[in-house]
């Protein structure tokens, strides 16, 4: 791509130009856009594009990154730029270039009848459950009154992953507003209908939608686009319209250097060996069992829909400086938990499948398969995946507050100071909602199997987010909810019926939250109720609630910093879980209802 550019300040995107621009159209400004429209006025066509890029410029300049923070100032982390800043004002019909990037806005906000209409939108009140790191990406976004497209120009040929960043900072919690448009990445529709509150849970918080796409012709397109739906008018005028918060633009590729001469016979080589390796690879998992999947786990995946993104091994490696043991944060059944930073910044949690795990690769399908499909605030989020060579893992949202075991029972004492009785309360309560969606309120009918303190995550808000979801098993008859399966999950937490019998049902997650409330209310782990010679069995602590005074059995770690009236509620509704007979368990929602009360 050796050539002279240029210098304008127009965008011509999906035009069939044949003449320059005529000179009316810039007589009244110089940024105009004319993207979408058919200018056919003479028989040569416009070879040379718009961009503001440099004079002149080689192979060696192109970029194989790219990261834009939409609507807003630089974000920076560890002293190093990050996030371009985008906080041009331009609006409707505008054309401005960024350099490597630019974006061409189209639509006037026609309900906005005084002053000028808002096209950088910025709210940092209304921000929700996020680090403080995330808060500068998402304070800020840019929004269009119909049209708004995104370009990466000057980008190396080749497949590339994309991470797109929402956040509805605009509307209320309790606001009936709804902003609804469609996104396209290179032509491709991906998301129809798309709702940035429904998709996320909620006002406030964050959602990200990972894509991997070809970049050909060195050009990247993103269009958000505007349909029509939704509200107007709310919460106030220009309140409708597409907006993102930022872009991130990875390679999935090894980056040239141009400073060496290419080596054809190493590059032959070394391809050929990589496809002789992942052959070998393939015929040994199969010998091992590990591409097979048993019906079962075939079944519950086959009727959900995969939305989360796919990370490469080497995206994986730099995340967490080669799976580095200082970066080890956890350790469980399916493997070792890593904590990474990727390049545009996101703090990530990986988990990597360990080969000695026989349910390993089961796991791994079902876990992938569940959390793809389900969205909510009291789940852990499953940012995407990495299958390469032997490499299987799971790539999470970062919990900052690690888990509900370790603020309970753990040696930390600043986590322990900060974890009052209202955090505690509002734990239990988001628990009780995150298992009332699974179990009521998502299209499939879950039962997690596997509900522990240890398996409640905590992020930076102490928000509680259910993961670890290996276990976890899809009851298709919600008219016969229990069915005889193999019995899994931890013992202390397993639901008598199903541990002696193998019964499952929704209710055998009743029981584990019952025993998990009980921990949160007495700060005592599980074994601490299993009799000794003067203990009491889990399903006796009705009669000592009433025997015994609130202030012995509530944590005393807590002194008298609680509400008597929220601690008696919670220890009642947990012993109602924890009832030795399934049918006399409440359902989760009415859990929540007693909880609030």
């Amino acid at each position: 791509m050796n050539g002279k550019i240029e210098m304008a300040n127009f965008g011509d995107s999906d035009n069939n130009l044949t003449e320059p621009i005529p000179g009316w159209v810039l007589k009244a400004r110089s940024d105009v856009d004319v993207s979408y429209n058919n200018f056919t006025s003479g028989a040569k066509k416009c070879e040379k594009r718009t961009v503001n890029m440099v004079e002149s410029y080689s192979l060696s300049a192109k970029i194989y990154s790219l990261h834009i923070n939409c609507g807003g100032e630089e974000v920076y982390i560890n002293n190093s730029k990050i996030y371009a800043a985008d906080t041009e004002g331009a609006g409707a019909s505008s054309y401005y270039n960024g350099g490597n990037w630019a974006f061409s806005s189209t639509g006037h906000f026609l309900d906005v009848e005084n002053g000028p209409s808002v096209y950088n939108i910025s709210n940092t009140s209304n921000l929700d459950n996020i680090s403080t790191y995330e808060k500068q990406l998402y304070r800020s976004a840019r929004t269009s009154g119909i049209s708004l497209t995104y370009y990466g120009l000057c980008l190396m040929n080749g497949k590339y992953s994309i991470r797109l960043h929402f956040a509805e900072i605009v509307f209320t919690r309790n606001s009936p507003g709804k902003r609804v448009f469609d996104v396209y990445v290179q032509g491709d529709l991906k998301l129809k209908d798309f709702e940035i509150v429904r998709e996320a849970g909620g006002t406030g918080r964050p959602v990200i939608k990972s894509y991997i796409i070809d970049v050909r012709n060195n050009t990247l397109k993103i269009q958000l686009y505007w349909a029509g739906k939704g509200t107007t008018r709310i919460p106030y005028s220009g309140s409708y319209g597409p907006c993102i918060s930022a872009i991130s633009v990875d390679p999935n590729f090894e980056p040239p250097n141009f400073g060496k001469k290419i080596d054809v016979g190493m590059i032959v080589a070394t391809v050929t060996g990589g496809v002789f390796m992942v052959f070998l690879v393939i015929v040994i998992l199969w010998k091992m069992g590990f591409l097979t999947l048993k019906k079962t786990a075939h079944r519950e995946l086959t009727s959900v829909d995969l939305q989360t993104g796919i990370f490469t091994l080497r995206q994986i490696k730099a995340a967490t400086e080669n799976f580095h043991p200082s970066r080890e944060i956890g350790q469980g059944g399916f493997g070792s938990v890593y904590k990474g930073l990727l390049s545009d910044g996101t703090i990530i949690a990986v988990k990597q499948l360990s080969l000695a795990s026989s349910q390993g690769p089961n796991e791994f399908m079902r876990e992938l398969g569940l959390l793809s499909a389900l969205r909510h605030q009291n789940l852990v989020k499953l940012y995407g995946s990495c299958v390469e060579g032997k490499q299987f893992s799971l790539i999470y949202e970062y919990m900052e507050n690690k888990c509900l075991s370790s603020a309970l029972l753990g040696d930390d004492i600043e986590l322990k100071r900060k974890f009052t009785w209202p955090v505690r309360f509002n734990i239990c309560l988001g628990i009780a909602r995150g298992l009332a969606y699974l179990h009521e309120e998502s299209d499939m009918m879950i039962v997690h199997r596997d509900i522990k303190s240890s398996n409640v995550l905590l992020d930076g808000n102490f928000t509680p987010k259910i993961s670890d979801f290996g276990l976890a098993k899809l009851i298709h008859d919600h008219g016969h909810a229990d069915t005889h399966t193999q019995i899994a999950g931890t013992i202390c937490y397993i639901a008598p019926e199903y541990g002696m019998y193998g019964r499952l049902s929704p209710k055998a997650d009743v029981y584990s939250f019952g025993i998990v409330a009980l921990e949160i209310v007495t700060g005592k782990r599980v074994p601490n109720f299993i009799p000794k010679e003067d203990g009491v069995y889990v399903t006796d602590w009705d009669r000592r609630l009433k025997e015994t005074n609130l202030s012995e059995i509530v944590d005393p770690g807590l002194g008298s910093e609680y509400s008597s009236q929220e601690a008696y509620r919670t220890l009642k509704v947990a012993l109602k879980c924890v009832h030795r007979l399934p049918h006399r368990r409440p359902k989760m929602s009415t859990v929540k209802e007693m909880l609030e009360g």
